[in-house]
């Protein structure tokens, strides 16, 4: 009879939990790679924002003129938005001093062809920093063939800090593409 000796099976048991070990690695690591090698296929852009005509998604400077909604200019003004991916827009205006409003945050999305409808909301603040109100700008856009112009319109509703309604304007909105 041979003695079973527990050193001899040792080397045995050794091998087989390093190759186990080596099969769970390559099981969870082979999912991974492919996953990553995939990653930039999808979420890479085809081409950039502002080289695909009728396209938002970028920054733009606008000139906003504001009415009565009737044709009588109230006042006309710079300001910067943000159509960012994802459908959110962020923006920023010289028409009231940034100490009494804070950024207008919204959302936007794609209607139809180059045409898109946006909608944000600032707070506004009076000279002593006490809260007024708020305001919602909505309206639409149409981004033209080449991808760098928009013009559009929209209605602002100006609101007291209980949300009663003060007053209604409109803008009409004209931009072009701000690029690097």
């Amino acid at each position: 009879m041979i003695p079973h000796d527990e050193n001899s099976r040792r080397p045995k048991q050794q091998k087989e939990i390093t190759l186990m070990k080596t099969r769970l690695v390559k099981s969870i690591m082979a999912p991974l790679v492919v996953a990553f090698a995939l990653l930039p296929m999808v979420a890479a852009p085809a081409t950039t924002p502002s080289m695909e005509g009728g396209k938002l998604q970028g920054t733009w400077e606008m000139q906003i003129t504001l009415t009565d909604c009737s044709g009588h200019v109230i006042r006309s003004f710079p300001s910067l938005i943000e159509f960012a991916a994802g459908g959110t827009v962020v923006e920023s205006n010289a028409g009231t001093p940034q100490a009494l409003k804070t950024p207008g945050e919204g959302a936007w999305r794609h209607t139809t062809d180059s045409n898109y409808a946006f909608r944000f909301k600032f707070f506004t603040f009076n000279p002593q920093n006490v809260f007024t109100g708020w305001t919602i700008i909505a309206g639409e856009t149409s981004v033209d063939e080449t991808g760098n112009a928009n013009t559009g319109s929209a209605t602002v509703k100006v609101y007291d800090p209980n949300g009663v309604l003060l007053v209604s304007l409109c803008a009409e909105t004209a931009g072009t593409r701000f690029e690097l």
